[in-house]
């Protein structure tokens, strides 16, 4: 038997010292009271011998080494040995270090925590001292409110990107993905969601983010509208573990915020790179992959995370989620985005064709679908957005007989209307992210197209 363990589940001088040091950590209805040691290790992950009984899959481990304590998760359960994946990257473990038992991991976020950055931990980054302390402590796996208990979505709000408000409006505790190859503008445009007013809370994750982008996103992008917003940060050279943690601690910061009482905007850049910590994780444990490389688990984490978004319990608030997903070789249909765009209330195709042409933000509004716009529109403008698609679809399936000359003005009326239109649409479109935010769309549209129906009879006139 190891030193550090004694009879019936009794705890050793040295484990007692192991307990205070993990305390932080420790929740208090998992009292610290069953420990073990460290039997093999492993690329990735390392085995446990003595807590099989105790543990359950999910909960977090905390091991002594000669650097400190340093947690884990448990991701494997076997009768004589659970199997580990360390939280910091380079930890050193020997066997027959010490494993204690911590429990759920959680944290305790509070109003205090605006303006602040932290890491995967709920620890700050940014330099500016100690977070306080809220007086709950949230597990970082909780699960989704009961459905029958939750609001209705009803109330729509204007983000200020005119191509959105226009042809995907969105709703107060609505889902939406954001669906691009890399280098398409997902980060741009999430910047420029960002500033929407129509939020008391903004809670973002950074998730395998570039190290040097960190601070340009808060101190440029975000700017004054930091003070209301709380930035969790994984890089891309952490582990996967902290990198599949961030969006848990966000949504579980989210969670405090609605509870609250706040409408709140959560965004997630980008859940293609928590589901690729998550495969990691489950590779290094000895998950066999199912689609494309991607385990079972995968699957079923991606529906956890994004459930526990929408709307609140009724007397609660919101929780707007707007979630980013890197399409792998622009394929859209890849296994990540088919998943994620069944559970979410509608999706954003960013389209590279469109980038190449200059035109920014590059959305597809043809490809684009709020399940919820009918909420967010009137009437009148719900005739308007369906007339506006008719026309642009006529414009872009007759592309290439137009610009090979097959084509004769005046043959077709609801053609010439969309030779005329369309490109005034795609101008008032284009949006840089440096502009203020539109406050109507719909107006500002409406004064393009009676300015370019004007300018276009007075040429004809001319002509």
């Amino acid at each position: 038997m190891n030193a550090d363990f004694l009879p019936d589940g009794a705890i050793s001088p040295k484990l007692g010292q192991l307990a205070s040091l993990a305390g932080r950590y420790a929740t208090p209805e998992h009292a610290v009271a069953h420990g073990g040691h460290v039997r093999t290790i492993a690329a990735g992950h390392y085995t446990v011998a003595g807590l099989s009984r105790h543990v359950r899959l999910g909960e977090f481990v905390a091991h002594r080494s000669a650097t400190g304590v340093h947690l884990g998760e448990v991701v494997r359960v076997e009768p004589e040995l659970a199997f580990v994946c360390p939280i910091e990257p380079g930890e050193p473990i020997g066997i027959h270090d010490t494993v204690i038992r911590k429990g759920a991991f959680r944290i305790a976020p509070t109003e205090g925590w605006c303006g602040r950055t932290v890491n995967s931990l709920g620890e700050p980054i940014d330099n500016l001292g100690p977070l306080p302390i809220g007086n709950v402590r949230r597990s970082i796996s909780n699960t989704a409110p009961p459905s029958m208990t939750r609001q209705r979505v009803s109330t729509g709000f204007k983000t200020g990107v005119r191509a959105i408000d226009i042809f995907s409006p969105l709703c107060l505790g609505q889902r939406l993905g954001i669906f691009a190859g890399s280098g398409v503008g997902k980060s741009t445009l999430l910047s420029m969601l960002a500033r929407a007013e129509a939020f008391d809370k903004v809670v973002i994750a950074l998730v395998g983010e570039r190290g040097r982008e960190v601070r340009e996103f808060i101190e440029d992008t975000l700017g004054p509208h930091m003070q209301k917003s709380v930035a969790v940060v994984a890089t891309s050279d952490e582990s996967p573990m902290l990198r599949k943690m961030a969006p848990l601690a966000a949504i579980t910061i989210a969670e405090h915020f609605r509870d609250a009482g706040d409408n709140v905007l959560l965004i997630v850049d980008s859940v293609t790179r928590f589901a690729h910590a998550i495969r990691e994780v489950a590779t290094a444990s000895g998950e066999p992959p199912i689609a494309r490389g991607y385990p079972a688990s995968v699957f079923t984490e991606l529906p956890r995370l994004l459930e526990r978004a929408g709307p609140g319990p009724e007397g609660t608030g919101t929780i707007t989620a707007i979630i980013s997903i890197l399409v792998d070789g622009d394929n859209h249909n890849d296994p990540i985005a088919d998943s994620v765009r069944g559970i979410l209330d509608g999706h954003i195709v960013l389209q590279r064709s469109l980038a190449e042409e200059g035109r920014y933000p590059p959305i597809d509004p043809l490809a684009s679908v709020s399940r919820l716009a009918r909420k967010a529109w009137t009437p009148d403008q719900e005739k308007l957005v369906s007339r506006l698609k008719s026309l642009v679809h006529r414009f872009e399936e007759t592309r290439d007989l137009r610009l090979i000359g097959g084509y004769r003005q005046g043959s077709d009326p609801d053609l010439d209307m969309a030779i005329k239109q369309v490109p005034i649409i795609y101008d008032i479109l284009k949006q840089l992210p440096g502009e203020r935010p539109t406050v109507d769309a719909f107006t500002d549209l409406a004064t393009a197209l009676k300015n370019g129906s004007a300018a276009h009879l007075a040429a004809r006139q001319r002509g």
